[in-house]
């Protein structure tokens, strides 16, 4: 099983970003952090949600924008009663699609995927959108746009609401702005899904830990050049310095084709010194 999540993962990678399937994306890394003996309970539980919501639609429950979210909220909350883990918001469960489906709770981003995986069954235009702190979703139907939030089982976002958010993640100065509001590419949601991983593993001092998520996201978004950077630092302070080195090389690369900042790029050269010297 963790063999063929891998292999998924590395297929990802070299794939279109509309092809991804997230929600069997969010299951290949969930399998690599919570090892289960098979998928199939899994991908059977999403099947029923996309049966539960056909048959809503069938019966005519989605003729509108708003009609399309309340059978989305209807079957994820009202029928199988998922919820944003308010309670215990820091647990790691919450980010493990595999966990979540199993407690039926989960972090803004983990609910969003189920969200954007049963909107896509239908064919409806959904998207994530880069609002800071807090993951956020946006649907759009002939014309009309509504943000979601999966946390709060998919309740519409009032401009109101969404300042209120902004300043509890960015702080009282922060202000709305058209970046806010820009859609995330699939490649991105997952991302974001496994930073929070990767950022709780950092923040109670495990790097190792912090190493294997960064390794993860590269299988699927190979060109970030963040990742690899952060891989370069984290296989350093690990002592793997062969694999540092190489993590920094494919930086440099990156950094060269996308015209990174002199400083960074001089700053990762005198890293990349050091540590051949090192290995030498």
């Amino acid at each position: 099983m963790r063999q063929e999540a891998l292999d998924l993962l590395r297929r990802i990678g070299g794939a279109e970003d509309d092809a991804i399937d997230l929600a069997e994306a969010a299951l290949a890394l969930a399998l690599l952090d919570h090892s289960v003996p098979d998928l199939a309970p899994y991908r059977a539980h999403l099947a029923a949600l996309r049966s539960d919501l056909a048959a809503i639609v069938a019966d005519g429950g989605a003729a509108d924008l708003a009609g399309r979210i309340e059978a989305i909220r209807c079957v994820l909350v009202e029928r199988h009663g998922y919820a944003g883990d308010s309670e215990t918001y820091e647990d790691l469960q919450n980010a493990n699609l595999i966990r979540v489906i199993d407690r039926k709770r989960g972090l803004p981003v983990a609910l969003g995927i189920l969200m954007m995986h049963l909107a896509a069954s239908q064919g409806w235009p959904i998207c994530g959108l880069s609002f800071p702190g807090h993951f956020l979703i946006r649907m759009d139907m002939d014309g009309q746009r509504l943000i979601l939030d999966p946390f709060q089982g998919g309740s519409i976002c009032e401009p109101h609401t969404l300042r209120e958010l902004l300043k509890q993640t960015a702080g009282l100065e922060a202000e709305l702005s058209p970046e806010h509001y820009a859609p995330v590419s699939n490649r991105e949601v997952l991302l974001r899904l496994q930073n929070n991983l990767k950022l709780r593993h950092l923040s109670t001092d495990q790097p190792a830990k912090a190493l294997v998520v960064v390794e993860n996201m590269l299988l699927f978004a190979p060109d970030h050049i963040g990742l690899w950077r952060e891989s370069g630092l984290l296989n350093a302070h690990a002592g793997n310095l062969a694999a540092a080195i190489a993590a920094f090389e494919r930086f440099m690369d990156l950094a060269r084709q996308r015209g990174a900042s002199q400083a960074l790029m001089q700053q990762t050269a005198t890293l990349l010194q050091q540590l051949r010297g090192r290995l030498n």
